[in-house]
């Protein structure tokens, strides 16, 4: 039994050490995932990298081209669009739901995760740049923690993958847009806070649309 919990937790972290160095740009879309190359740098077996592949495959994070092999899935404008819509459409839906069951628990770790977002893109905007991807987490964090009182764990597992999508984009470009991000926080806060879904659900399309045009104007 432990043995096999051992080799779970191997399959497990080598899939999201895989899907990490795609997101945050380490592995570059397009780039040719050889098996004897992974398995040096990720210290793992053919079996279980082929299952870490297999499982991004699925996740749409890598591509099997009639089974020649594996690549880090291509990147284009139109793509991005799409995750983005697919995230307005998730995520919205997610915070109306949060708003109508979260109690004062769902409300103290929304208080806790906007703290830590506010304080850190306050210091990005005063110009540090070398914690990006710290960033990026509480920024995760924050818009998880509004929408994690829905009470639905497959939409929030089907957001979760969205969300990665998109963050990869955000990360192969990452320029910060500044005192404009932290103003469309703080106004999904405060209505979310209020229980006004109908202000936090426009607050959030707009901040999911101006982060998807500010991309695509890098890209």
């Amino acid at each position: 039994m432990d043995m096999n919990k051992a080799a779970n937790t191997v399959r497990t972290s080598t899939y999201e050490r895989i899907k990490r160095d795609i997101i945050f740009g380490v592995l570059a879309p397009g780039t040719k995932l050889k098996l004897d190359r992974l398995k040096s740098e990720y210290e793992a077996s053919v079996p279980t990298l082929r299952e870490a592949l297999n499982r991004l495959s699925a996740d749409g994070f890598v591509q099997s081209p009639e089974q020649r092999g594996f690549l880090v899935t291509p990147v284009s404008a139109e793509d991005l669009t799409e995750i983005a819509n697919l995230r307005i459409l998730l995520e919205c839906h997610a915070l109306t739901q949060s708003i109508e069951s979260g109690d004062t628990d769902w409300e103290a770790e929304l208080v806790a995760a906007y703290h830590r977002l506010n304080l850190i893109e306050k210091r990005m905007q005063n110009g540090e740049s070398s914690q990006k991807e710290l960033w990026k987490r509480y920024d995760w964090e924050f818009h998880l923690a509004s929408i994690k009182a829905c009470s639905s764990q497959n939409l929030l597992s089907l957001h979760s993958t969205i969300y990665d999508k998109y963050l990869r984009y955000q990360m192969l470009v990452l320029t910060y847009r500044g005192e404009a991000a932290i103003i469309e926080h703080h106004e999904i806060f405060n209505a979310a806070l209020e229980r006004d879904k109908k202000r936090a659900v426009a607050n959030l399309e707009i901040h999911i649309k101006e982060g998807l045009i500010h991309t695509l104007a890098a890209m």
